[in-house]
């Protein structure tokens, strides 16, 4: 039986696999773009990194957006000002962001639920109204603009990246795939056995010698790693960055998504973002109420779907 069950983990993770590698062709056989897919895979590695601290450590940060819009403005200020170079762009922009979690968390790590959520929000808030006010560097209301991802140069080889929006889909899923590869690698690892431990039972782990403080601060730095990352590369998807990206009504999108496809498994983010993102490119298009239905979509999944849209089609498998 546990054969049979690794066995059927790795046919789904290869099906998961094929359809993101496909994606470019097939998604126009249905009235998909390139572009849509892109956005898709960067706003699910935006969720994936959310729910490294929410669904995995137990910990809910309502001001997650921050450190993404911190990766858009350093990778959009980097090629604006320092040099026209996607690697370094993608690189600073998730430093900034990276750093700047890693200097907060420490900060609000003792702080514990309504209290750590109000808390990450209100620093959010902070980078925004900087953000929106700083025109002379930010661009203030009106976004950051005057950059454009720039061509790959390896070796002998050039891949342009800027004009060929297929190029940048598999760019984009390269940057995915070594994400949630490290996730992986460190949710099996004991420090992820650590943190699943902390987000049972916390007060027990603590009483196991446990430095329980220590560990949601790493989660939270590492989380803020790699949303940062997410955040340089929408920024280079739309060649633009805003003070929207740093809002936290972006980070309660994030929180959607995790929670629509699963908050408590691996790739349910990924599936809440395709719904999500899909949905809000289809229903934008015909009313300017989509915001209602992806609302009233997210309540019938709480009260129905209590593990979300993967939980529920894992349950039908098995049942099955």
């Amino acid at each position: 039986m546990r054969r049979s069950e690794i066995l059927r983990g790795r046919l789904i993770l290869l099906a998961i696999w094929a359809v993101l590698i496909g994606a470019p062709y097939w998604m126009p056989a249905i009235g998909g773009y390139t572009a849509l897919g892109t956005r898709v895979l960067v706003l699910g590695l935006a969720a994936m990194s959310l729910n490294f601290l929410l669904g995995f450590t137990g910990v809910l940060s309502f001001g997650h957006a921050a450190y993404f819009g911190l990766g858009a403005y350093g990778a959009g200020l980097t090629l604006k000002l320092l040099a026209a170079s996607t690697p370094l762009a993608l690189l600073l922009g998730t430093l900034l962001g990276g750093i700047a979690g890693a200097l907060l968390g420490a900060l609000i790590v003792r702080r514990r639920g309504v209290y750590f959520a109000m808390v990450t929000i209100a620093f959010g808030q902070v980078f925004y109204f900087i953000a929106f006010r700083w025109n002379a560097l930010t661009g203030g209301d009106d976004g950051l603009r005057g950059f454009a991802r720039q061509p790959l140069h390896l070796g002998p080889v050039t891949i342009d990246i800027l004009n060929n929006a297929e190029a940048f889909y598999y760019f984009v899923l390269a940057c995915f795939a070594v994400v949630t590869a490290v996730m992986a690698f460190l949710l099996r690892s004991p420090f992820g056995h650590t943190l699943l431990a902390i987000r049972e039972n916390e007060r027990r782990a603590r009483f196991l010698g446990i430095p329980v403080e220590r560990h949601i601060w790493l989660a939270f730095t590492l989380s803020c790693f790699f949303i940062s990352l997410a955040g340089a590369l929408y920024a280079m998807l739309n060649n633009f960055a805003d003070p929207r990206g740093l809002h936290y009504a972006l980070s309660g999108d994030l929180v959607i998504m995790a929670v629509m496809g699963g908050m408590r498994s691996f790739w349910g983010p990924l599936l809440g973002a395709v719904v999500f993102v899909v949905l809000q490119d289809y229903l934008s298009s015909i009313t300017t109420n989509w915001q209602s239905f992806i609302g009233l979509l997210f309540v019938l999944v709480v009260m129905f779907f209590p593990r979300g849209l993967l939980g529920f089609l894992q349950r039908r498998k098995a049942a099955a």
